[in-house]
């Protein structure tokens, strides 16, 4: 993977994490002011790294890779911050939404390089 690509992955893992800060943050404080700030900022900065990420990537793969950093960030989140309980399903399901990032980034790679 080139240096391109892999800071568009990047991108993407940083869009994820800051998408589930957004969500974490309207859990996390009290004050409105404090919580609709966080969001926003959040918010802002998740778009930021998301179209940093289409710079390098295709649409899909900085989707995926968003969604699934979010989606296990918020869950994991979930269960050390606010002690949520992850279900086996949760678990089975997060499972599958790595397995599928991997698969479309490998196969993306594969077309990609036999384009060249």
């Amino acid at each position: 993977m080139d240096a391109v690509r892999s800071r568009g992955y990047i991108w993407a893992v940083a869009a994820g994490f800051n998408a589930a800060l957004a969500a974490i943050s309207a859990k996390f404080f009290s004050s409105l002011f404090v919580k609709y700030g966080m969001v926003i900022m959040f918010n802002v900065t998740m778009w930021g790294c998301y179209v940093n990420s289409l710079k390098a990537l295709s649409s899909l793969q900085a989707t995926v890779t968003n969604f699934a950093t979010n989606f296990l960030s918020s869950g994991l989140a979930g269960f050390f911050l606010f002690g949520e309980v992850l279900s086996p399903q949760w678990i089975v399901g997060a499972l599958m939404i790595i397995t599928g990032v991997f698969i479309l980034s490998k196969s993306s790679m594969e077309k990609r390089s036999k384009t060249d």
